[in-house]
């Protein structure tokens, strides 16, 4: 950046300014690599030793209403990495979910 400038400019202090210039900025702050490690490496995951021990449960929702339903269950089994989709409604009690978790995986 600094022989961008001296090319056409100069003054006492050229170096030392456009360095306060540049920590300044913040679209260079953002774009600029970064030497060191900003996090820790990754580790990796635990592999389940037996089914169904380890589970993840989420919901879909806000979806357009068909057969009466307008959510989604997703319930993915880790060790098999199977996923089960169940259409539900988002007014579900926790009662008919355990039945729908029961029925359906």
């Amino acid at each position: 950046m600094v022989e961008l400038v001296t090319r056409n400019y100069w003054w006492p202090g050229v170096t030392r300014d456009i360095g306060r210039y540049i920590e300044g900025c913040d679209l260079y702050q953002q774009i600029k690599n970064r030497m060191e490690e900003v996090v820790e490496k990754l580790k990796l995951s635990e592999v389940p030793e037996k089914p169904w021990t380890y589970l993840t449960v989420d919901f879909i929702t806000k979806l357009p209403i068909v057969a009466g339903k307008d959510a989604i269950l997703v319930v993915c089994n880790r060790l098999f990495k199977m996923t089960y989709f169940v259409a539900t409604t988002e007014g579900t009690s926790v009662e008919g979910l355990v039945q729908l978790f029961r029925d359906n995986v």
